[in-house]
């Protein structure tokens, strides 16, 4: 097999280097929102509690139970409403032509946090951040340059590489579990977006950076399920694509991954997560998911719920990055396979990281596009 073989410094989980941290305690909290058991009220046109601090979160089209994007960003202001006393309001929005009103409409309650998940909402911000200027406002996947607006750029072309990185090191490897296997003498793996958006297609080309990063020779099929939220199509793709020989697929589809799993499972195949540890989330197929491409999206969102509480928002005031370098964006062996993944799995994985930090990868696509 070939695969980059360059010395490299063990890594640290200092938060300015590159690390390679067990995320499993903290991602496990995505598990547990399906039953949504929030700290503070719960509502949906941004009203206020009785807490000290009111915090807003508006969905991405998505929305919430997505066991991913949506979850990861929500759990984190959980984990902060356990520290200090604060209600969250939690508004599902799952139509992008709404959320110029659904902001407006939480803004006019005037919290003092509202977490907008995803680049969609970007737009619409542009407007209501100088029109409510005494809110303060946290973007996900943008920023929009107003003093009241903390922007959070995720590296997901980093992210995307080391799903590659990950599923072209497997698929050369002989690997069986639970009626499952890969197929390394032929060494093709499989991709499936959500919604064909210019994000997703960076998800999709950083991938398949990180496939030929392992080895050019490695085929890459990729397709589009239509949607955030519907497994079917997905599932469609997936399943066309195990036919034509894919033995791992990763998907960057949100809640309707699900159906890329569903295929692994019944086609005797594997799949790789997104976002968080979906062998945690989706517990039901752990025996496919042979890790998952993460970025800590939780922590963002705590650490900007701690600048409100202690009246710091200059720290996370403007453009803020989740990445490689910071420790927020990694690879997690799923829960299954822990102990149980070749060697060359860890060694490419490390690699690639040292690889991303030091700028030696060239890559095609930016965290947002192309």
């Amino acid at each position: 097999m070939s695969y980059r073989d360059d010395a490299h410094d063990d890594s640290t989980d200092s938060r300015n280097e590159t690390t390679s941290i067990d995320r499993r305690t903290v991602l496990r909290s995505g598990a547990a929102i399906g039953g949504l058991a929030l700290a503070g009220c719960i509502g949906d046109q941004g009203g206020q509690g009785d807490a000290e601090y009111q915090m807003t979160i508006i969905s991405s089209p998505a929305g919430f139970d997505d066991q991913a994007f949506n979850d990861n960003a929500l759990s984190g202001l959980e984990e902060a409403a356990d520290e200090w006393d604060i209600d969250i309001n939690q508004i599902e929005a799952t139509d992008q032509g709404e959320y110029s009103q659904r902001q407006a409409d939480a803004a006019e309650a005037e919290p003092d946090l509202i977490v907008l998940v995803a680049d969609q909402h970007t737009e619409p911000l542009r407007e209501n951040a100088p029109e409510y200027s005494d809110v303060n406002w946290m973007l996900i996947n943008n920023v929009v340059e107003e003093p009241n607006v903390s922007g959070w750029i995720e590296m997901n072309h980093e992210m995307s590489f080391l799903a590659g990185v990950g599923a072209g090191t497997l698929t050369q490897e002989e690997i069986e579990h639970e009626g499952s296997s890969t197929n390394p003498d032929e060494s093709i793996v499989g991709f499936v977006g959500g919604e064909q958006i210019p994000l997703i297609e960076a998800f999709e080309v950083s991938y398949q950076q990180g496939v030929e990063w392992v080895d050019d020779s490695i085929e890459v099929l990729t397709g589009y399920g239509g949607s955030f939220n519907d497994p079917s199509g997905v599932n469609d793709q997936a399943v066309s694509q195990i036919e034509s020989g894919a033995d791992i697929v990763w998907h960057a589809a949100s809640a309707a991954g699900e159906g890329a799993f569903e295929a692994a499972s019944n086609n005797d195949r594997f799949a790789i997560g997104v976002d968080s540890d979906q062998s945690v989330s989706f517990d039901s197929y752990q025996d496919v998911i042979l890790g998952s491409a993460i970025k800590a999206l939780d922590e963002a969102t705590y650490t900007v719920a701690e600048a409100v509480v202690n009246d710091d928002w200059e720290s996370v005031q403007g453009e803020q990055n989740l990445s490689t370098e910071g420790g927020q964006i990694d690879w997690v062996t799923g829960q299954a396979f822990e102990g149980n993944m070749p060697d060359s799995l860890d060694q490419n994985i490390e690699d690639a990281k040292t690889a991303i930090v030091d700028g030696e990868i060239d890559f095609e696509c930016g965290p947002t596009g192309c």
